[in-house]
């Protein structure tokens, strides 16, 4: 596979991560260890850098609570220099709730925006050593308190 293939590759598994629930193995195949994440456009928190273990656990139990999610990640604008990367990406993510959870109300939680990640080739391959997460659009923003309300109940 060329490099642009494996970084595609790289990027849907990591779209794998919350859609499978699996943040024990496949994050092995994605990130570096340490990383850096920035989802303050999201959270309104700055980016941490930490372990690829600590970071995923932190982000795990908030998905936990929904039933289904899915993330697209499209439109890939890809830059390699040598063992280094760039990848520019739109994302669609969208989170949904159990009824018993949404009640009346929305149960489907829809993040729009871009991902401006960067990746070093190891030896295992390439991993994302930076994902920064620009919000452009969110629907139901309140859905994600719900769940993160039912996670700390657990």
């Amino acid at each position: 596979m060329s490099d642009r293939d494996e970084l595609v590759e790289l990027m849907a598994r990591y779209a794998s991560i919350p859609d499978t629930g699996d943040s024990v193995e496949l994050p092995q195949t994605v990130f570096t260890d340490p990383f850096e994440a920035d989802f303050e456009s999201l959270s309104g928190r700055p980016g941490v850098t930490g372990s690829r273990d600590a970071l995923v656990g932190a982000m795990a139990p908030g998905l936990a609570a929904f039933t289904a999610t899915h993330h697209a990640v499209t439109n890939h604008r890809i830059t390699v220099d040598g063992d280094h990367a760039t990848i520019r990406a739109h994302i669609r993510a969208e989170h949904w709730l159990p009824a018993e959870l949404a009640g009346d109300g929305p149960a489907c939680w829809l993040v729009v925006g871009f991902y401006d990640d960067e990746a070093v080739r190891t030896a295992d391959g390439w991993r994302i050593s930076k994902v920064k997460l620009t919000v452009t659009h969110q629907e139901n923003a309140h859905v994600m308190a719900v769940a993160h309300a039912a996670a700390r109940r657990r």
